[in-house]
């Protein structure tokens, strides 16, 4: 570790671009970074590092990694410590298409894809989930820390965004069809005009190519009566 460098100054600028890993969710793409790579990148610059995954007590007096709710699912936490300075991490166990897991199945429903269904997690999820949380951990030591950005902006449904853009080019067809049938370049200005600002921009290529005909077919017959 560099002596006049924080331990964030020393983690944050380093190059993590060849280790980043994706995973599709859907039609999402989710970046990471694996656990085995982040965690030796850290403990080689700060060897004295520790890490502790927090364990609670079950019912049955035992000590489990994770707490459960039976609304919201599991959730698991550590905590990593540079020179006495502790940060702490926590995060819900989830599927792929990142929904809670809970203790059985169930479903839920999705507002254009109709029925979805999620299973029941397994130590297999709660490992996975232990170990991304500790990533996110080291993440807030500034170790790959530009990766998560934007994940606490609302989810958009990819389906709902085309859906949108074929809705709004059905709207620029249908515009570019009545301006074709105005017959004057004053009447197109007027009908173009009134247009909202998307609207307008998407067809204005269309009506200006339209006006210059008009003009063209007036000349023309300017022309010949003469």
């Amino acid at each position: 570790m560099t002596e006049n460098k924080t331990p964030f100054e020393t983690l944050y600028y380093i190059d993590v671009s060849d280790n980043v890993e994706t995973k599709k969710s859907g039609k999402t793409t989710l970046s990471y970074l694996s656990w085995t790579w982040a965690w030796a990148e850290f403990a080689k610059r700060f060897p004295n590092a520790t890490y502790e995954i927090e364990k609670f007590e079950a019912p049955d007096g035992t000590k489990r990694p994770y707490i459960y709710d039976e609304n919201t699912g599991y959730m698991v936490f550590t905590n990593v410590t540079i020179d006495g300075l502790t940060h702490e991490m926590w995060l819900p166990v989830m599927d792929g298409a990142n929904k809670a897991m809970k203790s059985k199945p169930y479903k839920y429903m999705t507002k254009y894809n109709g029925e979805k269904s999620v299973e029941a997690a397994s130590m297999f999820d709660v490992n996975k989930t232990i170990m991304r949380c500790l990533v996110k951990n080291l993440a807030m030591f500034g170790l790959g820390l530009y990766i998560y950005s934007g994940e606490d902006l609302p989810e958009v449904d990819e389906e709902a965004k085309e859906r949108e853009a074929k809705a709004f080019n059905e709207k620029v067809k249908e515009h570019e069809k009545k301006i074709d049938a105005l017959e004057t370049t004053d009447a197109i200005n007027k009908y173009w005009k009134m247009l909202p600002q998307a609207e307008k921009q998407a067809t204005k290529a269309f009506a200006i190519k339209k006006g210059e005909t008009l003009k063209l077919l007036k000349e023309k017959e300017e022309i010949n009566d003469k």
